[in-house]
């Protein structure tokens, strides 16, 4: 076998120049008089020349022009005192390229005599080529690009620009193909795409996505973050989803998907794509972060800017019904007071026409008030309005919205007892109370836990809630307890004792306001109701209910509480023969009722005179406070003050109330108004024992009110 032949020895010379030409970094001979002698394909490639450019070149050429006369006497003081200079000084320095542009770079001298004659070899490198610089630069992008959105956000006046460009700025700054924004539906059920760029085929803005696990933007919702890279390599720190089909054929191999999230609650989905696979880092995700948090800001803002909206309109809707209702409301009396009086005229009792006539004319009154009725809970100052409600209906309800909405980690279970009776309170207000409790179980139970609502019969009240009842009558019927309890933190006794006082809170700043607890509280006890508390540190806590029942049969509806204003959903029109004796109430008004009736509006003062003469009253009337006042210091005294709250430009009815108990302690009041605004701040401002009363209303209904309010008496 023939031996291999041995190569050839390397010359020193060719050793040098290959070398040369072969280092990555770009590499200059410069002569003493500034001009290159040769250059190397880096160089070439850095500076945007051909080889045979550069060989002549003055290097000043090289040197943006803001630079150039620093570098000439730099070069010159070189010249006289040549050394070596390595790379890393952190010296700003940048090359001029044949097209214009500037690159940062580092640059290296070494001086050198070759061939007799003094040169400096200089080594150019590209900044940029650093990994951490390649990283600032990156970050710097995305700052930028982040800004962009940042000054959309503040001209923007609604969202929808932001959600429309928030896409393309996620997909420039991240080099990906394809961004998507996704908001889910207030049912929770579904989401909208809302913006999006390099959309797969078949996809399309406005598209609707059922929030499955088995959905992209529904596995980011249940769990979180979501890096996927490549079309076969799992998720990651997420596991359980992959690219959808439609993405992967459009040739996408990696992910980013992060939760679009409002005030703690998630609402949507971000999600980039890319055709390389490993795009997408740490930079990246806090990138994508910072951009979803951008939008849900601006989603956020439009909201609460809709609900200021909102609540304007409703404030203003209701500034003006409800000034029109307290004359409307008037008004309304004044017809049904005279229309149930001339209903109950000998003359008419065998006059059919004329029955059916003043019959017609009663029900449109009716209306009439049912129309404002509505004005005035569309405009939120609507009295409360207490009725029998059935509890597992009720409970069954709110804990399937709670379980949608609350933390999933937190089970929600519901026992109320088979015989448990329905409960008299308004709904809305029993409903938000109990919602109100399960927030702040829930955050009481950080890590997941247990909430309980239970329901059932209770005869009598538990001892140490009796006492909190003052001097209120019992229930007739009993009451209802409705159980709240979690496996929470629970509270210390110091807690427990100042639990339901106004603006004390355990939470936070920006988490709680302290009102949660002290409005259950009072709206249990503005309900005849009573509130027991039951916890301890680390063992969780109870809060108990009891609320009345019904009078009568479970189930049946009753009449309004003692606090409450009379519905004007009963009968309060006239036609309607009144029972002598008002319905749950058990006691008829004792003769000879002495009251001071105090009305501003002649008419309606007239109406109610009427009806309190024929409910067996001796009544005085009088036409503003101040001639009440005079009246009880030299008439008196009255065993009853009924007064309308609004009277006219003088004293207000609270304010005659108030003094006029200074001066008869003895005397019960019941207030009367058409504005139901007024009856809410009399109610909130008012003690216990005083009676309220909507106008318009009928005989009956103010038979009533006297009827309770003489009953709550010692």
């Amino acid at each position: 076998m023939k031996p291999a032949a041995k190569a050839a020895p390397l010359r020193r010379d060719g050793l040098l120049r290959a070398l040369f030409f072969a280092y990555p970094d770009a590499l200059l001979v410069v002569g003493a008089d500034g001009r290159i002698v040769l250059a190397n394909p880096a160089a070439a490639a850095l500076l945007g020349y051909a080889e045979a450019e550069l060989a002549g070149l003055a290097v000043d050429a090289l040197v943006p022009s803001a630079s150039r006369s620093r570098h000439a006497a730099y070069r010159q003081a070189y010249a006289r005192a040549p050394r070596s200079r390595p790379m890393g000084l952190q010296l700003d320095l940048a090359a001029l390229r044949k097209d214009g542009s500037e690159v940062a770079v580092e640059i290296a001298l070494s001086p050198l005599r070759a061939q007799g004659q003094d040169c400096v070899v200089a080594a150019i490198r590209d900044v940029a080529a650093y990994p951490r610089v390649q990283q600032a630069l990156r970050r710097a992008r995305y700052s930028e690009h982040l800004a962009q959105l940042s000054r959309l956000a503040v001209h923007a006046r609604e969202p929808r620009s932001m959600l429309e460009q928030g896409p393309a700025i996620a997909a420039e700054a991240l080099q990906a193909d394809a961004a998507m924004v996704y908001l889910l539906d207030r049912s929770g059920l579904e989401f909208t795409l809302v913006g999006g760029v390099g959309l797969c085929q078949g996809d399309h803005v406005g598209m609707r996505v059922a929030n499955r696990d088995d959905t992209l933007p529904g596995h980011v919702l249940r769990h979180g973050t979501v890096v996927a890279t490549g079309t076969g390599a799992p998720p990651q720190p997420a596991a359980g989803c992959a690219l959808p089909a439609t993405c992967r054929a459009a040739g996408l191999q990696a992910m980013l998907a992060v939760p679009l999230s409002d005030r703690g609650s998630a609402i949507g989905a971000v999600i980039v794509c890319a055709k390389q696979p490993g795009g997408f880092g740490a930079d990246e995700l806090q990138f994508l972060e910072s951009l979803s948090n951008l939008l849900a800001a601006s989603v956020q803002r439009a909201h609460s800017e809709q609900a200021l909206l909102h609540a304007q309109q409703l404030e203003s809707v209701g500034q003006l019904t409800g000034g029109i209702a307290h004359d409307f409301n008037n008004l309304l009396t004044i017809i049904q007071g005279n229309l149930q009086v001339l209903d109950e005229l000998p003359l008419l009792a065998g006059d059919a026409h004329a029955r059916h006539l003043v019959g017609a004319a009663a029900r449109a009154s009716r209306r009439g008030a049912e129309l404002t009725g509505k004005l005035l809970a569309f405009s939120r100052r609507q009295v409360l309005q207490p009725s029998a409600l059935d509890v597992r209906q009720l409970l069954q309800s709110l804990a399937d919205m709670l379980r949608r909405t609350l933390d999933q980690r937190i089970r929600i279970e519901v026992d109320v007892a088979a015989d448990c009776p329905a409960v008299v309170a308004d709904p809305g207000q029993l409903e938000s109370a109990l919602l109100n409790i399960a927030i702040n179980a829930r955050d009481a139970m950080r890590d997941g836990g247990r909430l309980r609502f239970a329901a059932q019969r209770c005869a009598v009240l538990p001892a140490s809630v009796r006492d909190s009842l003052d001097d209120a009558p019992a229930a007739p019927g009993g009451y209802v307890a409705i159980a709240i309890d979690d496996t929470g933190t629970g509270m210390t006794e110091v807690v427990k004792r100042r639990a339901f006082e106004p603006f004390f809170t355990t939470k936070e700043v920006g988490r709680g306001t302290g009102l949660g607890l002290s409005a259950v509280y009072g709206f249990v006890r503005q309900s005849r109701g009573a509130l027991l508390l039951d916890s301890a540190l680390g063992a969780g806590t109870t809060l108990t209910l009891y609320l009345p029942q019904p009078p009568g049969a479970a189930g049946e509806a009753s009449a309004a509480p003692a606090g409450f204003a009379a519905g004007a959903d009963a009968d309060n029109g006239a036609g309607a023969r009144d029972e002598p004796v008002p319905g749950g109430v058990g006691l008829p008004l004792p003769p000879g009722l002495s009251v001071l009736l105090v009305e501003d509006d002649a008419e309606v003062r007239a109406v109610m005179l009427r009806f309190l003469d024929t409910l067996g009253c001796r009544t005085t009337p009088a036409g503003s406070a101040e001639q009440a006042l005079q009246l009880l210091q030299s008439a008196g005294p009255y065993e009853v003050l009924l007064s309308d709250i609004a009277l006219g430009a003088g004293m207000r009815g609270t304010q005659l109330a108030a003094l006029a108990q200074q001066r008869a302690p003895q005397l019960e009041v019941l207030l009367m108004s058409g504005y139901s605004a007024e009856l809410l701040d009399a109610d909130r401002e008012s003690p216990l024992d005083w009676e309220l009363l909507r106008k318009p209303c009928s005989r009956g209904e103010l038979a009533g009110a006297l009827a309770r309010l003489l009953a709550a008496r010692p």
